[in-house]
């Protein structure tokens, strides 16, 4: 292992960790280094504004000696923190202790064999698999890192947590808010673009819901704003222990393999909270001699919120290190702005400009020798068409990594023979409207919903058979197309 993906912070510039475990937290930065206790609390380095990792002196902590060890915990499902998809591997994330963890029965999720997906893809059978985060209490994979940024709101203290979002973080911080009364929700959405779905989450849960002029780039900043001066507990990815839940999305998918390490792991990118988090789970895992190698991570961007894609493929911009070019960022930024360029895609979860796990973006494409790859919101479509006929239904956003994984098969980065796992993110009645649309006879919503966004055709659409209302009619047709 590199030894820049685990910095080491100079004398000069720790500080005292007020808790007496070991877990702390720790800048990105290796020219900073800082370090502060896990009873602070920040959203980034308070000394150079770089973003904060939850850190660990694993030579005081009891890891265990195999990933197998953790499959004793299923006799023991009674008891909630076993039965978390977060927290039975608790001892992976031990910034708080467990009887503070906040479970409200998250990650209960399906590995599945699309042998189907596979074939549209180009894989040989039996080489694709769907994580399907869809199965989450709130239906998407957020509930993996509310759980743990919760969990550290409920120990400092926190009485209220807010977040931006496009809908799924929202549904996930009201849930946990509504079901367990420790603290108020406060969820900050953008206007014109929301995935009402979604929306409508909030909403039921009693969250308090502030609408702003913008999208959600916008109300990120305002949030931030907000947060700090009110006081408020800050949920975003941002949030470094929101990630340390995010990483276990990972241990599940080696557990289904039965602990076997996949070729490549396929994410969509948006804020790039879950890339930024399985980096750092593999980067952990092979520290620890838990894993002996390391899958290859490919992020897939939708093309109209390619931020990642643009900086990567087309400006260079690396880790180097942990020492990237804030220039080459602030450069880009500054010419989006001028040109008035703002997210605009279908895949509402990715509809996103300014990632703010950027930095630790760019770690985990090092570690992971990654790959980043921009999908059409027509290829995005058509892959979640494929998903929903093969028996898992997801959000676009979601088949922005099915549509990353063809494109890489067919430009022969990933081979028909290796094992891919493609990351679902969240459940298909998150944005029925989409789905609807594709699969529309009329061609009028079609073109509402779909065409203004360069959607041409629904090649893979399962449209309903329009018939009078005739017994005969009805029974010729059951026998035509069944």
């Amino acid at each position: 292992m590199p030894a820049s993906h685990f910095q080491k912070p100079s004398a000069e510039r720790v500080r005292e960790i007020s808790q007496p475990d070991a877990s702390f937290q720790r800048c990105v930065s290796p020219d900073c280094g800082a370090t502060f206790g896990v009873n602070e609390v920040h959203v980034a380095c308070p000394d150079c504004g770089s973003l904060l990792d939850v850190a660990y002196d694993w030579d005081r902590l009891s890891v265990p000696p195999s990933l197998r060890w953790f499959e004793q915990k299923w006799s023991r499902r009674g008891d909630p923190h076993c039965l978390s998809g977060v927290w039975r591997f608790h001892e992976l994330l031990p910034f708080v202790p467990v009887e503070t963890c906040v479970t409200i029965g998250e990650g209960q999720t399906l590995l599945q064999a699309a042998d189907a997906v596979a074939k549209y893809v180009g894989l040989s059978p039996g080489r694709l698999f769907l994580q399907y985060e869809g199965m989450n209490p709130s239906g998407s994979f957020k509930d993996n890192g509310m759980s743990a940024a919760f969990s550290h709101a409920r120990f400092v203290g926190a009485r209220r947590a807010a977040c931006a979002s496009t809908g799924n973080t929202s549904a996930s911080l009201a849930l946990y808010c509504s079901v367990t009364k420790l603290m108020r929700a406060v969820i900050f959405v953008g206007s014109g673009k929301i995935a009402y779905g979604k929306l409508s989450q909030a909403l039921d849960y009693g969250a308090l819901t502030v609408q702003i002029s913008g999208d959600f780039d916008d109300a990120m900043a305002r949030v931030k704003e907000v947060s700090q001066q009110l006081g408020i507990y800050l949920v975003n990815s941002v949030n470094p222990f929101r990630l340390e839940g995010q990483k276990t999305i990972m241990f599940r998918v080696l557990e289904s393999l039965g602990w076997e390490v996949p070729d490549w792991i396929v994410v969509p990118g948006g804020n790039l909270g879950n890339s930024s988090a399985f980096g750092k789970a593999f980067m952990e895992l092979e520290q620890l001699g838990l894993i002996d190698r390391i899958p290859r991570l490919a992020i897939v961007n939708a093309a109209g919120a390619n931020t990642l894609n643009r900086l990567v493929g087309t400006s260079g911009l690396r880790w180097n290190g942990g020492r990237t070019d804030p220039r080459l960022v602030k450069g880009f930024y500054d010419q989006m702005d001028a040109e008035g360029r703002r997210a605009e895609t279908i895949a509402s979860a990715i509809e996103i400009n300014r990632p703010v796990n950027l930095e630790k973006c760019l770690r985990a494409l090092d570690v992971c020798d990654g790959v980043v790859r921009e999908a059409t919101d027509q290829e995005i479509l058509d892959a979640k068409a494929q998903v929903g006929a093969g028996g898992i239904g997801c959000e676009p956003a979601s088949a922005a990594s099915v549509a990353g994984a063809k494109q890489l098969v067919e430009q022969g980065v990933i081979g028909r023979d290796q094992r891919v796992v493609c990351i679902l993110t969240g459940h298909q009645l998150k944005d029925p409207t989409a789905t609807v649309a594709y699969h529309t006879t009329d061609q009028q919503l079609f073109n509402d919903v779909l065409g203004k966004r360069g959607v041409r055709r629904a090649a893979f659409a399962n449209r309903a058979v329009v018939v009078p209302n005739d017994l005969g009619e009805i029974v010729k047709a059951i026998e035509l197309y069944s």
